[in-house]
């Protein structure tokens, strides 16, 4: 019965959350670097992982840089999200904007973060990527043994 209502309800969130093709809403919380909750004009909460990056967990090298670089660019103003999933943990996946500014591009360009290449789906984040590598910003300072991408640093903490 569980497994039934966990269905229903992941299926009403996504139809829900693609219905909308953007949210705009205020920063209520940043978790870490590539996941927020904002609070919409409904006064709804929604936790938002940013699409196609994935930056350094908190416990690793980088990761509290990464979560206060994003804290940095959240001015306060309103964001939009455009919507592009809804990942297995329930959180709208999305593109994230402030006005003009891409912050997911803002992020991999300032080497807060690594394009996730499994889920990517905006080619210009690999650009922007070997961009502030070359120019060794951000995470891409750290010597090459702290680099660890993070969905492989999960792998590893799992075993």
């Amino acid at each position: 019965m569980k497994k039934y209502l966990l269905a229903v309800f992941l299926t009403f969130a996504t139809s829900a959350a693609f219905a909308a093709d953007s949210i705009t809403g205020k920063v209520v919380r940043v978790a870490d670097g590539d996941t927020i909750t904002i609070l919409t004009s409904d006064e709804e909460q929604v936790k938002i992982r940013f699409a196609g990056i994935d930056c350094p967990e908190r416990a690793q090298p980088w990761g509290r840089n990464a979560t206060e670089a994003l804290k940095t660019v959240l001015t306060g103003e309103p964001i939009k999200v455009k919507v592009m999933d809804v990942d297995r943990y329930g959180r709208t996946v999305g593109r994230v904007y402030i006005k003009d500014m891409n912050i997911n591009r803002h992020l991999v360009e300032s080497g807060n973060c690594w394009v996730y290449p499994r889920y990517a789906k905006d080619s210009q984040l690999f650009k922007l990527q070997d961009e502030a590598k070359a120019a060794q910003r951000g995470l891409w300072r750290l010597p090459e043994g702290e680099r660890v991408p993070p969905w492989e640093w999960r792998k590893n903490k799992r075993k």
